[in-house]
């Protein structure tokens, strides 16, 4: 009987062999690539949720700017409201021809006429008439330093035909200097003054400095552009118990770091300011020398960089400042590379109060009401990069100007 044939022994087929790893391995790849797409995924979704959650974090610190500079404006108002409302105006004297006449006759009468006049303007803080007479004696004594809104030494500087009148610099001042529009003081400015003023000044026939101190600074008019009364009160809530707040300032305010005006920071010019202004006011300082030596009062207003701008200034004399309060400002006019006025103005539409400078406004709370504090400069982005700002308190644009100024301290 044959046998049959023993079967053929297997024989491996190297191609098939090949492929089943190949597909193995592209299994592997594909999970691999699955991986890896599920982990991009992650952290693209980790990524998004960063992003939201920092964008509305910044939000949120807007939205606590905001309301922090609108309680901030809520309690200058009060404050200002509660300086108005202690603050006690005195009368004003009707100064007709026959009193002007007298007066005159009085000044011809030596140091006692004059003490008389000076007494009966009623600017002396306090009634002690021998210290009246005491400083009259003293005739056009540079040194001497009446307790009054009234800056000698000034006086004698800018008006030098007073030296030789032969009459106490204060006397001259009520009865001839006021009706020359001259100044009794660097924080005084009488064309200013009159036009805020024009129907009081008119009827009372007083001088700028009487009307002030009696009248003015309790009703809250300001005596000089630079000078806020109202901004200044709010700082001191029991101001309204005795001096004005000019002369406050000039006689000890200063001194405590208190700002004379919302655009006016005294540690801002106080750094750039000479040694030798260290025993003057620093808005003295700035209205008689510092604004012609290029120092500036704030961070977001550059003197020099405005004269430069702006030539018509330069032709005219007008310290700059003052210019951007009544009326550069309104002209759209830059108070410096940061901030545009006029963006600002049209950024804000109605929002903005018309008796408000824009510069004001912007420190003021209206900072966190704008999209972009200027063309490109958008205020959120600026502040997700600068948290900082919350503590400090401070603008997107006054913190990029102090960097620019002082990148390592500021």
């Amino acid at each position: 009987m044959a046998k049959s044939a023993a079967p053929e022994p297997a024989v491996a087929v190297p191609g098939a062999d090949i492929a089943r790893r190949a597909q193995a391995v592209a299994k592997k790849v594909a999970g691999l690539r699955a991986d890896l797409a599920a982990a991009h995924e992650l952290v693209h979704q980790a990524q998004v949720r960063e992003a939201l959650t920092r964008s509305e974090l910044t939000l949120a610190l807007g939205a606590a700017m905001k309301s922090r500079a609108e309680a901030q404006a809520a309690q200058r108002q009060a404050a200002a409201q509660r300086y108005l409302d202690q603050a006690r105006p005195a009368p004003l004297r009707r100064r007709d021809r026959f009193t002007r006449g007298f007066e005159k006759l009085l000044m011809r009468l030596g140091p006692t006429g004059q003490a008389r006049v000076i007494a009966e303007a009623g600017v002396w803080r306090g009634d002690d008439l021998a210290a009246i007479q005491a400083y009259v004696k003293r005739g056009a004594d540079p040194l001497a330093e009446p307790a009054a809104l009234f800056d000698q030494g000034w006086y004698l500087a800018t008006y030098p035909d007073v030296a030789t009148s032969g009459l106490a610099p204060l006397a001259h001042y009520l009865v001839h200097g006021a009706p020359a529009g001259l100044s009794p003081h660097p924080l005084i400015l009488p064309t200013y003054y009159h036009q805020q003023n024009t129907v009081e000044l008119a009827g009372a026939v007083v001088s700028p400095l009487e009307h002030f101190v009696k009248a003015g600074a309790a009703r809250g008019r300001n005596p000089h552009p630079a000078f806020d009364v109202l901004h200044y009160a709010a700082q001191l809530p029991d101001l309204a118990a005795g001096e004005d707040p000019v002369s406050h300032y000039v006689r000890k305010g200063w001194r405590d770091g208190l700002s004379p005006h919302p655009l006016f920071d005294p540690a801002w010019y106080r750094r750039q300011a000479p040694r030798q202004a260290a025993e003057v006011p620093p808005l003295v300082h700035y209205l008689t020398e510092g604004w012609r030596a290029g120092l500036s009062p704030h961070p977001l207003f550059d003197a020099k960089w405005y004269l430069e701008q702006n030539p018509d200034v330069v032709e005219g004399g007008t310290e700059p400042l003052t210019h951007f309060l009544t009326g550069g400002a309104a002209e759209g006019r830059a108070s410096s590379p940061w901030f545009d006025t006029a963006h600002h103005i049209a950024a804000r539409g109605e929002a903005l109060d018309p008796s408000i400078n824009p510069l004001t406004d912007y420190l003021q709370g209206g900072a966190w009401a704008v999209a972009e504090a200027r063309p490109g400069f958008p205020t959120a982005a600026y502040l997700a990069q600068s948290p900082e700002l919350v503590a400090a308190g401070m603008t997107p644009l006054e913190h990029w100007a102090r960097q620019a100024a002082w990148p390592a301290s500021s």
